[in-house]
């Protein structure tokens, strides 16, 4: 079907993606038929259709990276293949693991601490005049570091409990968040594991070296820790991860996908291959040949 065929609707408030994907699967499911959803927006206009749609064999949904952050298919393919509008109408839909996480639903990674922190202040600097994208991340930065650094947490990862004083820590079905930060560059979205990163608190001077290689996604290669790595990370494979801080400071802040919230405990469990979603072709031809790889072997 051309795409000048195809439906649309806008978005009139947080959330009407959620209830428009749900609305559209049901009156599918009815009539018997397979439905392809794409939004047009960014990780959480994306999650929204996708939690819409959950549940819903008959429905997979596919993205036009318009938003901000685009950390979605980063885990698959670049920006200009999902941009290709014949590249998506040729591609297909896959089955992917989710996160079902405090937050709600999610298909890339759900992290606690600094980072999440930085995300959680940004709206109050957008509010200054002339303050905004990159200034007001810049500021949030700022005041995060000037802060309090690091909060002691206690994990739960699989049945094993650690307490750490951290910096931050990132629970992975995707690899990347926070508009290109690596944080799992290994991550196989539909293998039914999470890859647990936390990293350990540190000085100020260390953090920006820290969060360079965290970025790029040196910290980790052929599936394991890089020796540089090695004194401020933990690394962890797992199906189920709970946290809690217990500095007696409250709450710690969570992201997923967009959204953060200060949590007195933040739990995340895997759902194997819980989502369909649409990949353009040339993504969607690498998913299935990386599929048939893993499965000769």
């Amino acid at each position: 079907m051309p795409w000048e065929n195809i439906p649309f609707g806008f978005t009139a408030h947080a959330g009407h993606a959620r209830e428009l994907a749900n609305a559209a699967a049901r009156q599918a499911r009815q009539a018997g038929e397979q439905l392809r959803i794409y939004t047009a927006g960014g990780d959480g206009t994306f999650n929204e259709a996708l939690t819409g749609v959950y549940g819903f064999e008959n429905a997979a949904v596919g993205c036009l990276p318009y938003g901000s952050g685009n950390d979605f298919l980063r885990t698959f393919g670049t920006k200009a293949e999902f941009l290709d509008l014949d590249a998506q109408l040729a591609g297909g839909p896959v089955a992917i693991d989710l996160m079902q996480t405090s937050l709600g639903l999610s298909a890339t990674i759900c992290a606690a601490g600094l980072d999440a922190q930085v995300a959680y202040g940004i709206p109050k600097f957008r509010r200054i005049p002339l303050c905004g994208g990159e200034a007001a991340y810049a500021l949030s930065i700022v005041e995060q570091l000037c802060g309090h650094i690091g909060r002691r947490v206690e994990y739960t990862i699989d049945g094993e409990t650690l307490t750490v004083d951290c910096l931050m820590c990132a629970v992975c079905n995707g690899r990347t968040y926070g508009g290109g930060f690596c944080a799992a560059p290994e991550a196989q979205p539909d293998d039914g594991w999470l890859d647990v990163y936390i990293i350990r608190k540190v000085s100020r001077l260390t953090i920006a070296k820290l969060l360079g290689m965290y970025k790029n996604g040196g910290h980790f290669r052929n599936g394991q820790l890089v020796r540089a790595a090695e004194p401020y990370f933990i690394y962890r494979r797992a199906k189920q991860v709970s946290l809690r801080a217990v500095d007696g400071r409250g709450p710690i802040v969570a992201t997923a996908d967009g959204e953060c919230v200060p949590k007195e405990q933040i739990t995340v469990q895997v759902q194997p291959l819980a989502g369909r979603i649409l990949l353009p072709k040339p993504a969607f031809e690498r998913f299935a040949a990386q599929r048939s790889e893993q499965s000769a072997t």
